[in-house]
């Protein structure tokens, strides 16, 4: 058996090749991250540190880091509105507590546009996928989902970015001496969690899409 401390060696060494591994990646990197942030198994707070991290380490290339955070996930909120839409009312609340439903779903109702966009703009702890999921059941209309979701994502990392870009050097030197390792640590978590929901969500889409054709003949 590995010792304790031996592991906690080799992991953060692993998540500091990570960590390096990202900084190559770039934007490209916040895609599958956006997936994964916006479905059923969310990671609060992976995007932000993400964004912080790559625009204060790269300073002129803190709107494309921008874009990139929103396009990943705006695609996996579209992913989870779809599977929603298909599963109407009885999908969700299969996925939440009975309460939460009632509370989401009167919510939804009385704001509608501002119920996505105000909790896509807002930091953790405001939940923002049972709200995704309600757009999706109550069959509300795609455009001003995608409406809704962009811009409070886009206002969201627009200013993160931007704040990491401006004040890149400090905000490198605070996750240096307070976060470094937990940070690093983190930054593992999340690409093995993104890594594996990309696939396991490649894998069911290539497996329904044979079903989904042989069910609408022509």
């Amino acid at each position: 058996m590995i010792p304790s401390h031996l592991f906690a060696s080799m992991a953060l060494s692993t998540a500091h090749d990570l960590w390096r591994w990202v900084l190559r990646l770039g934007g490209i990197g916040l895609i599958p991250l956006g997936l994964v942030d916006n479905s059923f198994i969310p990671v609060p707070g992976s995007m932000d540190v993400a964004i912080i991290l790559l625009s204060a380490h790269q300073q002129h290339l803190w709107f494309y880091y921008a874009l990139m955070a929103t396009a990943g996930s705006v695609a996996g909120g579209f992913v989870t509105y779809r599977l929603a839409k298909k599963g109407g009312k009885e999908a969700m609340e299969r996925e939440f507590p009975a309460k939460r439903v009632e509370s989401v779903r009167r919510t939804f109702e009385k704001w509608g546009f501002g119920s996505i966009a105000i909790p896509a703009l807002l930091p953790p702890p405001v939940p923002l996928v049972p709200f995704l999921f309600a757009a999706g059941a109550m069959q509300y209309p795609p455009k001003k989902f995608l409406t809704a979701l962009t811009l409070g994502r886009a206002l969201r990392y627009v200013i993160l970015a931007y704040l990491a870009g401006r004040y890149g050097r400090q905000t490198l030197q605070f996750f240096g001496k307070f976060a470094h390792p937990g940070i690093l640590a983190l930054l593992a978590i999340i690409l093995c969690i993104a890594g594996t929901a990309f696939y396991v969500w490649r894998t069911r889409s290539k497996r329904g899409s044979p079903s989904k054709a042989h069910g609408h003949p022509s």
